[in-house]
């Protein structure tokens, strides 16, 4: 393993029917060369060493016995490899034959796992008797070898199960219950004829029970030199993790694909959903030797845009949306408040109240928008902020906040000449006690505007920007409210969408300095917190997968490497646990607000975390890096 990932490999290689020497041979050249590429555990296609199409000579006495000296000399050959190999045929145990897949690794036949379930429209159960659960014991090769459908090979956090076949298609399936008992990488070998659209169901199966289980799920198909008699067979090999499928050869366009599965990641995502229960199943113990290869799946820089089409962006709007629809129809609110900044946050919370008023088939005009400028804003985002409420058909309305705040700075005794933290945060809770009391005038709920990344930043003012009365970003990273103004810029098309452009192309700012003496924003958040990207690259990885810091920072060099140098992602990486851990108590007593995302810091069951947890063990692992 490297860094938490395994590599693995699925293969189905042009074999010849009832040639067990044959395929021997081409077998043992897949392994050499899978083992040369780094791959730890490959999977070849359900009785591989036969062939699958072998029909009535199953019967033939002839046949088991030379798939039984093709399977020596696979084991033989795994010899001083590091790869745990799968391989399939056909084993007589207690008298029955059954349809069997082979554990080896390192010159030692480590299990028999036996197919459970066949198709009653199949021959299957013509040839070979039905794998049972319990877990005997069979003589091969002079040593006794674990056999049956319930056996584990755990190496470390690694634990693999098997299941053959059409055992992915029942309704109890063998991989819920090895899921259950811990295995996180479950290999088919697999034998099934090609029909219209038949890898599509095997994609969405092995994707769904992937995801189910929180397991890698690795498929390969029976391919070229199987019998054309009554089918043909396409040698499909996919490799499915958490739900994605992460590589795939198509069906007549390949003969397999190697990936890296992160199985790290698929342990915590275990955890978080179900408990384990292992009784009656059987552990054999693996041993993987230290390997290190370069990541070819590839690293997604902006982990909460995967995936992001128009359709997604618009189920994101509607749950924002419905949300706030419902807290305004519950609490009987006569008005929803928002400060309007000319920012990107606000914009979104503003958008997202037009269509709440929408769906409650309620006037636009009960949304009052309050642009209320302070020292540090500017021509441009005031402009943008009364361009917006006018186009949308809010209640807009302009609130300066300078004298009231001068006038707070005298009843504290505040030089105004001192632009420290005071001085920026007492403009932020001036605004709120604005909203706060327009809210009450109005028989009103003061919408949220903060975002999800602010939240983990702590990059808010306590009781100022951090406090509304719902919160309908709180579930949205910075990364994703751009991408959700610029849709719904063009969707709205017109005079709309060129403010949204505006907006979308002003510097991300909180404008409480004064601006430059060429009246731009002058105070830069990126410049100040870091870069958004790398934030909520850090924040996915640091919830979701709970990732140490090394390998956080491994991953981020993967996919920011030509961008960024380590050691400004080391900066930034630093910059991130500080903050998360240090501003934990603004997220203790955050408002309530919408979850959309995987990730969440609701102090309400997403994030439960203490707000004097110390950061030491964090960032004393990330210096050593």
């Amino acid at each position: 393993m490297h860094h938490g990932f395994i590599k693995v490999g699925v293969r189905a290689p042009k074999l010849k029917v009832a040639d067990a020497e044959y395929n021997a041979r081409v077998l043992l050249e897949e392994m050499a060369a899978a083992d040369a590429e780094g791959v730890e555990i490959l999977v070849f296609p359900e009785l591989c060493i036969s062939g699958a199409t072998c029909g009535d000579l199953f019967f033939q006495q002839a046949l088991i016995n030379q798939c039984l000296t093709a399977l020596q000399a696979l084991v033989k050959g795994t010899e001083g490899k590091n790869l745990l190999a799968f391989v399939g045929l056909p084993f007589f145990f207690e008298g029955a034959l059954y349809n069997c897949a082979a554990a080896i690794k390192g010159g030692k036949l480590l299990a028999l796992v036996p197919k459970r379930n066949f198709r009653l429209s199949g021959h299957d159960g013509r040839y070979f008797a039905v794998g049972a659960d319990t877990v005997g014991t069979a003589e091969c090769f002079g040593a006794h070898v674990p056999f049956g459908t319930n056996i584990l090979l755990r190496a470390g956090q690694v634990c693999v199960a098997c299941e053959i076949g059409e055992d992915l298609y029942a309704p109890d399936a063998p991989s819920s219950h090895h899921a259950l008992a811990g295995a996180n990488v479950i290999v088919n070998l697999c034998a099934e004829e090609e029909t219209v659209c038949r890898d599509q169901t095997r994609r969405l199966l092995a994707g769904a029970q992937s995801e189910k289980l929180s397991c890698a799920y690795l498929l390969a198909c029976a391919g070229e030199g199987e019998s054309t008699t009554d089918g043909v067979y396409g040698g499909h090999c996919l490799v499915a993790e958490d739900g994605e499928i992460v590589r795939e050869s198509l069906p007549f366009e390949g003969n397999g694909c190697d990936c890296e599965i992160d199985v790290e990641a698929l342990c915590v995502s275990r955890r978080k959903k179900y408990a384990l229960k292992s009784e009656n199943y059987v552990c054999v113990p693996v041993t993987f030797e230290q390997s290190f290869f370069p990541l070819t799946r590839g690293v997604i820089k902006n982990p909460f845009l995967s995936s992001l089409n128009d359709t997604a962006k618009e189920r994101i709007l509607t749950i924002q949306a419905r949300a706030l629809a419902r807290r305004i129809a519950h609490t009987g609110a006569k008005s929803a408040v928002i400060g309007i900044s000319g920012g990107l946050d606000s914009t979104l919370a503003f958008l997202v109240a037009v269509r709440a008023f929408d769906f409650l088939q309620r006037s636009r005009k009960e949304i009052v928008a309050i642009t209320m400028p302070g020292f540090g804003t500017t021509d441009a985002t005031k402009g943008h902020s009364l361009r917006l409420m006018q186009e949308l058909g809010a209640t807009a309305k302009t609130v300066d906040i300078v004298p009231s705040v001068r006038c707070h700075f005298l009843d504290i005794e505040h030089d105004e000449r001192d632009r420290g933290v005071t001085y920026e945060n007492a403009q932020a809770r001036m605004r709120t006690l604005v909203l706060m009391d327009v809210a009450n005038k109005t028989g009103g709920l003061v919408v949220g505007t903060g975002d999800l990344s602010e939240l983990a930043l702590g990059w808010c003012t306590y009781n100022g920007d951090h406090m509304s009365m719902y919160a309908v970003n709180a579930g949205i990273p910075k990364t994703l409210v751009k991408e959700l103004v610029r849709y719904e810029g063009d969707r709205l098309g017109g005079n709309v969408q060129s403010v949204l452009n505006g907006i979308l192309s002003t510097e991300i700012s909180p404008e409480l300095l004064p601006p430059d003496e060429k009246g731009q924003i002058a105070q830069k958040t990126e410049d100040l917190v870091g870069p958004y990207e790398l934030h909520d690259f850090y924040l996915y990885h640091c919830i979701k997968n709970a990732f140490s810091p090394s390998k956080i920072l491994y991953l981020a060099q993967e996919a920011f490497g030509t961008q960024y140098s380590k050691e400004t992602l080391k900066k930034w990486l630093r910059r991130f646990y500080g903050r998360f851990f240090s501003q934990q108590f603004k997220r203790s007593c955050s408002p309530d607000g919408v979850k959309v995302c995987s990730v969440g810091v609701s102090p309400r069951g997403e994030w439960q975390m203490p707000s004097d947890a110390c950061v030491t063990a964090w960032l004393a692992e990330l210096e050593c890096e």
